[in-house]
Protein backbone atom coordinates (compact mmCIF):
# COMPACT_ATOMS: atom_id res chain seq x y z
CA UNK A 1 0.00 0.00 0.00
CA UNK A 2 2.86 2.36 -0.83
CA UNK A 3 0.45 4.89 -2.38
CA UNK A 4 -1.87 5.03 0.62
CA UNK A 5 -2.87 8.61 1.37
CA UNK A 6 -2.05 9.70 -2.19
CA UNK A 7 -4.53 11.11 -4.68
CA UNK A 8 -4.05 10.24 -8.34
CA UNK A 9 -5.69 11.66 -11.45
CA UNK A 10 -5.86 9.35 -14.48
CA UNK A 11 -7.07 10.72 -17.82
CA UNK A 12 -8.68 8.44 -20.39
CA UNK A 13 -9.55 6.05 -17.57
CA UNK A 14 -12.71 4.57 -19.07
CA UNK A 15 -11.16 1.64 -20.90
CA UNK A 16 -8.03 -0.27 -21.81
CA UNK A 17 -4.74 0.94 -20.39
CA UNK A 18 -6.38 3.78 -18.46
CA UNK A 19 -8.62 1.39 -16.54
CA UNK A 20 -5.67 -0.93 -15.91
CA UNK A 21 -3.59 1.95 -14.52
CA UNK A 22 -6.43 3.10 -12.26
CA UNK A 23 -7.00 -0.42 -10.95
CA UNK A 24 -3.34 -0.92 -10.08
CA UNK A 25 -2.97 2.50 -8.43
CA UNK A 26 -5.99 1.70 -6.27
CA UNK A 27 -4.51 -1.68 -5.39
CA UNK A 28 -1.43 0.16 -4.15
CA UNK A 29 -3.60 2.40 -1.96
CA UNK A 30 -4.28 5.56 -3.97
CA UNK A 31 -7.57 7.41 -4.07
CA UNK A 32 -8.53 8.33 -7.61
CA UNK A 33 -9.96 10.91 -9.95
CA UNK A 34 -10.90 9.17 -13.19
CA UNK A 35 -11.53 11.35 -16.23
CA UNK A 36 -12.74 10.63 -19.73
CA UNK A 37 -14.61 12.33 -22.53
CA UNK A 38 -17.46 9.85 -22.10
CA UNK A 39 -17.79 8.79 -18.48
CA UNK A 40 -19.69 5.50 -18.78
CA UNK A 41 -16.58 3.33 -18.81
CA UNK A 42 -14.93 5.37 -16.06
CA UNK A 43 -18.04 4.99 -13.89
CA UNK A 44 -17.93 1.22 -14.36
CA UNK A 45 -14.26 1.15 -13.39
CA UNK A 46 -14.94 3.39 -10.40
CA UNK A 47 -17.70 1.11 -9.13
CA UNK A 48 -15.32 -1.85 -9.06
CA UNK A 49 -12.50 0.14 -7.45
CA UNK A 50 -14.73 1.52 -4.68
CA UNK A 51 -15.31 -2.04 -3.48
CA UNK A 52 -11.66 -2.08 -2.41
CA UNK A 53 -12.30 0.87 -0.09
CA UNK A 54 -10.69 3.55 -2.24
CA UNK A 55 -12.33 6.90 -2.81
CA UNK A 56 -13.05 7.51 -6.50
CA UNK A 57 -14.36 10.59 -8.31
CA UNK A 58 -15.35 10.45 -11.98
CA UNK A 59 -15.23 13.63 -14.06
CA UNK A 60 -16.06 14.40 -17.68
CA UNK A 61 -12.94 15.73 -19.35
CA UNK A 62 -12.11 16.92 -22.84
CA UNK A 63 -8.31 16.91 -22.68
CA UNK A 64 -8.11 19.15 -25.77
CA UNK A 65 -9.92 21.93 -23.90
CA UNK A 66 -8.14 24.26 -21.48
CA UNK A 67 -11.39 25.21 -19.65
CA UNK A 68 -12.24 21.51 -19.24
CA UNK A 69 -8.76 20.70 -17.91
CA UNK A 70 -8.91 23.65 -15.53
CA UNK A 71 -12.31 22.53 -14.27
CA UNK A 72 -11.03 19.00 -13.63
CA UNK A 73 -8.11 20.35 -11.61
CA UNK A 74 -10.32 22.68 -9.61
CA UNK A 75 -12.88 19.99 -8.82
CA UNK A 76 -10.25 17.40 -7.91
CA UNK A 77 -8.60 19.83 -5.50
CA UNK A 78 -11.94 20.84 -4.00
CA UNK A 79 -12.89 17.21 -3.38
CA UNK A 80 -9.54 15.79 -2.24
CA UNK A 81 -7.59 18.84 -1.09
CA UNK A 82 -4.48 17.79 -2.99
CA UNK A 83 -3.31 15.86 -6.03
CA UNK A 84 -0.08 13.91 -5.67
CA UNK A 85 -0.04 11.96 -8.95
CA UNK A 86 -1.09 12.82 -12.49
CA UNK A 87 -1.22 10.16 -15.19
CA UNK A 88 -1.93 11.53 -18.68
CA UNK A 89 -3.22 8.50 -20.51
CA UNK A 90 -5.97 9.76 -22.85
CA UNK A 91 -5.19 8.95 -26.46
CA UNK A 92 -6.63 8.25 -29.91
CA UNK A 93 -5.31 6.55 -33.02
CA UNK A 94 -6.17 5.76 -36.62
CA UNK A 95 -4.38 4.03 -39.48
CA UNK A 96 -3.95 6.39 -42.45
CA UNK A 97 -1.48 6.16 -45.36
CA UNK A 98 0.64 9.30 -45.29
CA UNK A 99 -0.40 10.32 -48.83
CA UNK A 100 -4.01 10.36 -47.60
CA UNK A 101 -3.39 11.99 -44.21
CA UNK A 102 -5.42 15.19 -43.85
CA UNK A 103 -4.70 18.22 -41.71
CA UNK A 104 -7.94 17.54 -39.85
CA UNK A 105 -6.89 13.99 -38.92
CA UNK A 106 -3.40 15.20 -37.97
CA UNK A 107 -4.95 17.80 -35.66
CA UNK A 108 -7.44 15.34 -34.14
CA UNK A 109 -4.75 12.90 -33.07
CA UNK A 110 -2.16 15.45 -31.98
CA UNK A 111 -4.71 17.56 -30.14
CA UNK A 112 -5.61 14.61 -27.91
CA UNK A 113 -2.26 12.83 -27.65
CA UNK A 114 0.14 15.77 -27.39
CA UNK A 115 -1.82 18.94 -26.64
CA UNK A 116 -4.00 16.96 -24.23
CA UNK A 117 -0.94 15.93 -22.22
CA UNK A 118 0.28 19.52 -22.15
CA UNK A 119 -3.07 20.94 -20.99
CA UNK A 120 -3.57 18.30 -18.31
CA UNK A 121 -0.08 18.89 -16.94
CA UNK A 122 -0.47 22.64 -17.19
CA UNK A 123 -3.64 22.47 -15.10
CA UNK A 124 -2.02 20.58 -12.20
CA UNK A 125 1.60 21.73 -12.19
CA UNK A 126 0.99 25.06 -10.37
CA UNK A 127 -0.56 23.11 -7.47
CA UNK A 128 2.39 20.72 -7.42
CA UNK A 129 4.87 23.60 -7.48
CA UNK A 130 3.08 25.20 -4.54
CA UNK A 131 3.24 21.94 -2.57
CA UNK A 132 6.82 21.18 -3.64
CA UNK A 133 5.70 17.67 -4.49
CA UNK A 134 4.32 15.83 -7.48
CA UNK A 135 4.59 12.72 -9.63
CA UNK A 136 3.64 13.04 -13.29
CA UNK A 137 3.59 10.01 -15.58
CA UNK A 138 2.81 10.64 -19.24
CA UNK A 139 1.80 7.67 -21.38
CA UNK A 140 3.74 7.60 -24.65
CA UNK A 141 4.34 4.43 -26.70
CA UNK A 142 7.13 2.33 -28.09
CA UNK A 143 6.24 4.01 -31.41
CA UNK A 144 7.19 7.26 -29.69
CA UNK A 145 10.74 5.95 -30.04
CA UNK A 146 10.63 3.97 -33.29
CA UNK A 147 7.91 4.85 -35.78
CA UNK A 148 5.77 2.49 -37.86
CA UNK A 149 4.06 2.98 -41.24
CA UNK A 150 0.51 4.30 -41.61
CA UNK A 151 0.59 6.08 -38.25
CA UNK A 152 2.73 9.17 -38.92
CA UNK A 153 0.43 11.48 -36.95
CA UNK A 154 0.16 9.03 -34.03
CA UNK A 155 3.92 8.41 -33.91
CA UNK A 156 4.60 12.16 -34.05
CA UNK A 157 2.25 12.73 -31.12
CA UNK A 158 3.94 10.07 -29.01
CA UNK A 159 7.44 11.36 -29.85
CA UNK A 160 6.13 14.76 -28.68
CA UNK A 161 5.06 13.30 -25.35
CA UNK A 162 8.59 12.10 -24.64
CA UNK A 163 10.08 15.49 -25.57
CA UNK A 164 7.55 17.28 -23.37
CA UNK A 165 8.30 14.88 -20.52
CA UNK A 166 12.04 15.50 -20.70
CA UNK A 167 11.69 19.27 -20.79
CA UNK A 168 9.20 19.36 -17.92
CA UNK A 169 11.35 17.03 -15.85
CA UNK A 170 14.39 19.30 -16.04
CA UNK A 171 12.38 22.44 -15.36
CA UNK A 172 10.32 21.05 -12.48
CA UNK A 173 13.04 19.10 -10.67
CA UNK A 174 13.88 22.09 -8.40
CA UNK A 175 10.27 21.92 -7.19
CA UNK A 176 10.57 18.23 -6.22
CA UNK A 177 8.33 17.12 -9.08
CA UNK A 178 9.21 13.94 -10.95
CA UNK A 179 8.10 13.72 -14.58
CA UNK A 180 8.44 10.45 -16.47
CA UNK A 181 6.90 8.67 -19.42
CA UNK A 182 5.87 5.06 -19.86
CA UNK A 183 6.03 3.50 -23.31
CA UNK A 184 3.65 0.56 -23.68
CA UNK A 185 4.39 -2.10 -26.25
CA UNK A 186 1.86 -4.57 -27.57
CA UNK A 187 -1.30 -4.21 -25.46
CA UNK A 188 -4.56 -5.46 -26.99
CA UNK A 189 -6.80 -2.44 -26.57
CA UNK A 190 -9.19 -0.69 -28.98
CA UNK A 191 -6.33 1.58 -30.09
CA UNK A 192 -4.79 -1.44 -31.84
CA UNK A 193 -7.88 -2.11 -33.96
CA UNK A 194 -6.95 0.31 -36.80
CA UNK A 195 -3.46 -1.15 -37.17
CA UNK A 196 -4.66 -4.74 -37.09
CA UNK A 197 -7.32 -3.92 -39.66
CA UNK A 198 -4.75 -2.27 -41.94
CA UNK A 199 -2.37 -5.21 -41.68
CA UNK A 200 -5.09 -7.76 -42.28
CA UNK A 201 -6.01 -5.97 -45.51
CA UNK A 202 -2.41 -5.50 -46.65
CA UNK A 203 -1.43 -9.12 -46.01
CA UNK A 204 -4.80 -10.76 -46.68
CA UNK A 205 -4.83 -12.37 -43.24
CA UNK A 206 -7.21 -12.23 -40.30
CA UNK A 207 -6.83 -9.67 -37.54
CA UNK A 208 -6.03 -12.48 -35.11
CA UNK A 209 -3.20 -13.59 -37.40
CA UNK A 210 -1.97 -10.00 -37.59
CA UNK A 211 -2.01 -9.83 -33.80
CA UNK A 212 -0.05 -13.10 -33.59
CA UNK A 213 2.63 -11.59 -35.84
CA UNK A 214 3.07 -8.70 -33.43
CA UNK A 215 3.29 -11.03 -30.45
CA UNK A 216 5.89 -13.16 -32.25
CA UNK A 217 8.11 -10.07 -32.44
CA UNK A 218 8.26 -9.77 -28.65
CA UNK A 219 11.26 -11.50 -27.03
CA UNK A 220 9.01 -12.86 -24.27
CA UNK A 221 6.50 -14.03 -26.91
CA UNK A 222 3.65 -12.59 -24.88
CA UNK A 223 1.75 -9.29 -25.06
CA UNK A 224 1.58 -6.77 -22.27
CA UNK A 225 -1.56 -6.18 -20.23
CA UNK A 226 -3.06 -2.88 -19.06
CA UNK A 227 -2.08 -3.92 -15.55
CA UNK A 228 1.55 -4.32 -16.64
CA UNK A 229 1.49 -0.66 -17.63
CA UNK A 230 -0.20 0.17 -14.34
CA UNK A 231 2.58 -1.44 -12.32
CA UNK A 232 5.22 0.65 -14.10
CA UNK A 233 3.16 3.78 -13.46
CA UNK A 234 2.69 2.86 -9.81
CA UNK A 235 6.44 2.47 -9.32
CA UNK A 236 7.21 5.81 -10.97
CA UNK A 237 4.47 7.44 -8.89
CA UNK A 238 5.94 6.09 -5.67
CA UNK A 239 8.68 7.59 -3.53
CA UNK A 240 10.85 4.58 -4.39
CA UNK A 241 11.37 6.35 -7.73
CA UNK A 242 12.31 9.67 -6.13
CA UNK A 243 15.56 9.86 -8.12
CA UNK A 244 14.03 8.87 -11.45
CA UNK A 245 12.90 11.69 -13.69
CA UNK A 246 13.00 12.47 -17.44
CA UNK A 247 12.87 8.74 -18.21
CA UNK A 248 10.76 7.01 -20.86
CA UNK A 249 10.35 3.52 -19.46
CA UNK A 250 9.62 0.69 -21.87
CA UNK A 251 7.00 -1.91 -20.96
CA UNK A 252 7.34 -3.92 -24.15
CA UNK A 253 8.67 -7.33 -23.19
CA UNK A 254 12.05 -6.44 -24.67
CA UNK A 255 10.71 -5.34 -28.04
CA UNK A 256 11.96 -1.78 -27.52
CA UNK A 257 15.39 -1.57 -25.93
CA UNK A 258 16.23 2.13 -25.73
Amino acid sequence: MELAGKTAVVTGAGRGIGTGIATVLAMHGADLVLTDRETTGAEEAAEKIRKSGRKVLVLQHDVTSWPSSQAVAETALEQFGKVDILVTNAGVSKSVPFAELTAEEWDRVNDVNAKGVFLSCRAFVPHMIERKYGKIVNISSMVGKEAIPYFAHYCASKFAVIGLTESMAKELAPHNINVNAVCPGVVRTPLWDPLLQQLSVNKNISQDQAWAEFVDGIPFRRPQSPEDIGEAVAFLASDRARNITASAANVSGGQMIW
